[in-house]
């Protein structure tokens, strides 16, 4: 899901270490869309705010019925404690969130398989990872926030430079982003070393725009470089889940809450959900600059067409 600011926690892409544990439960068939956003920001909620995260994952359909008086009665906590539970969330309050979570009951795209597993065959693998890569694909758009990627494309629109940054696995996000963003005319760099990114986030200014990659937002050393770009003046767009420190640094907020298999270290859907909204981001941002961009677009392609063998010769 897509926000400004809101307030989950998920896995990184790298093998720097993470301020807090990863979630241990997996997404079952029959968690939908919000369910499935709960269970990864459960980690990162207040004790009592986490007994209420419980409830409703235990008794999703139950909680649809109750008011918040019920429900809070039912999960042994205070009222304000669902209010604050629901501002967690990313909601203005209790009735918002219980009409998107009832939403996401009624429309959430189900897991159609559990993940691979050692019982399988090997013939198993290439569907169940088809379909768990579609299932979580749809669950992302279906979640995605239309006002914080028209700010996102906003912002990089307007940069006189951007920076594209990722440590580990999310390095190869930022170098996909990179490899996007520059025929936008735009001088485009990617750093994926965490002294790298320190020393040149120091150097930016008020016209620089910082893109960072992130699976949980709370890998210290990604953290730094962001506070580092900021206090620079730079702006800060950040793809990652939501929750934790990270997405509260940036200025504008992407939010990757793909729930990955916690026996599997490598993420796999997660980055294809980031790789997605990189190219969403690269089409939308062409189109808001106009023919010029495209212009530029056609000129790139043209120059390296002649190294491409033509397709008539023998």
């Amino acid at each position: 899901m897509m926000r400004h600011k809101s307030h989950h926690a998920g896995q990184e892409h790298g093998m720097h270490e993470p301020l807090s544990g990863l979630p241990q439960g997996k997404v079952s068939p029959p968690e939908k869309g919000l369910l499935a956003r709960i269970r990864t920001a459960s980690t990162a909620l207040s004790r009592a705010e986490r007994q209420v995260a419980e409830y409703l994952l235990q008794k999703p359909h139950d909680s649809l019925e109750m008011s918040i008086r019920v429900l809070a009665q039912a999960c042994d906590v205070s009222e304000p404690t669902v209010a604050r539970f629901s501002q967690s969330m990313g909601f203005d309050g209790f009735k918002s969130f219980k009409l998107a979570f009832a939403k996401s009951l009624a429309t959430g795209i189900p897991y159609l398989h559990l993940d691979v597993n050692q019982a399988d065959q090997v013939r198993d693998v290439l569907p169940k990872v088809f379909d768990r890569t579609i299932a979580a694909l749809m669950e992302a758009r279906n979640s995605a926030n239309t006002a914080s990627f028209e700010a996102a494309v906003s912002l990089l629109s307007r940069a006189r430079r951007i920076e594209c940054y990722g440590l580990g696995y999310s390095g190869a996000l930022a170098i996909d982003a990179q490899l996007k963003f520059f025929r936008f005319g735009i001088p485009t760099t990617v750093f994926c070393d965490a002294h790298l990114q320190a020393q040149s986030a120091t150097l930016l200014n008020s016209d620089c725009v910082v893109v960072a990659f992130s699976r949980t937002g709370r890998t210290r050393d990604m953290i730094r470089s962001v506070q580092l770009a900021k206090n620079a003046g730079a702006k800060v767009l950040v793809l990652c889940a939501s929750g934790g420190p990270l997405a509260e640094l940036a200025d504008v907020h992407i939010s990757v809450d793909v729930e990955e298999d916690p026996d599997i270290y490598t993420p796999m859907t997660s980055r294809l959900a980031h790789l997605t909204y990189i190219d969403a981001l690269a089409v939308a941002v062409t189109l808001m600059r106009g023919p010029a961009a495209i212009d530029m677009l056609e000129r790139a392609k043209a120059s390296i067409s002649e190294k491409r063998l033509d397709s008539k010769v023998e």
